[in-house]
């Protein structure tokens, strides 16, 4: 039975895959949902062709399915889709969205399908921390939190700006540092599970009133070098 990761190329997804793979769980393919609607409730929009990279650096199968439409209809729709014709596990990244936790769960169980989400309920700061402690390199790509300015689009989010981003919502306005609200999102460009590097050789930045995004126009894989101090493959 083939397990499906549900996966946008963020931080809480690919953990998540992860933590399957290490809990019994194996995941055989990647599974990106791509909507029209840019500002969809469901699922996570920037910087979606990363995911085929990641899929590639980690060894995986993967697969890309459109969500045409831009109501709620459409988007559950694509996600039955996506995730018909298997009875294996579904793995997700929710931690705390019920929104999306709620409506994966009603579409798997019209196709017969278990969910996985290992996140779920976890205090947002410590999932980051697991996720920061697992060795991923995580960069944050879109900033929509009064406290997130847009010279912080790119940088890596380590424990240094973790701890940051927790003090600024115990002193300001309250902020889910988890990104669960909407704060920010994330790409991974790299973690000790995966055989090469993303290398972004393009980006762009655009910054609005609101919130600022780093779209990638051109990423490649790179070599790690071999633990063993050998020449790495790509």
């Amino acid at each position: 039975m083939t397990v499906t990761a549900l996966v946008s190329g963020g931080k809480d997804s690919i953990y998540s895959a992860y933590l399957a793979d290490t809990q019994g769980r194996t995941v055989d393919e990647l599974v990106v949902l791509r909507p029209d609607d840019p500002d969809s409730m469901m699922f996570h929009t920037p910087n979606l062709d990363l995911v085929a990279l990641q899929a590639e650096a980690w060894g995986k199968s993967f697969r890309s399915v459109p969500v045409p439409g831009r109501d709620e209809r459409a988007e559950l729709e694509a996600l039955e889709r996506a995730i018909s014709g298997s009875r294996g596990w579904v793995v997700a990244g929710a931690i705390q969205s019920s929104y999306q936790w709620s409506r994966l769960l009603s579409v798997a169980a019209r196709v017969d399908r278990p969910v996985y989400t290992p996140l779920w309920r976890t205090e947002p700061g410590r999932a980051v921390r697991e996720e920061i402690a697992a060795g991923l390199d995580i960069r944050l790509v879109h900033l929509a939190a009064e406290s997130l300015g847009p010279e912080l689009l790119g940088r890596r989010l380590d424990l240094p700006l973790l701890e940051k981003l927790e003090e600024r919502s115990a002193t300001g306005r309250r902020t889910n540092v988890a990104g669960e609200g909407g704060e920010y999102e994330t790409a991974v460009v790299d973690a000790p599970f995966f055989r090469s590097r993303l290398e972004l050789d393009e980006v762009e930045r655009s910054v609005g009133p609101s919130s600022s995004r780093l779209t990638v126009r051109a990423a490649r894989l790179v070599a790690k070098p071999d633990p063993r101090g050998e020449p790495g493959a790509a």
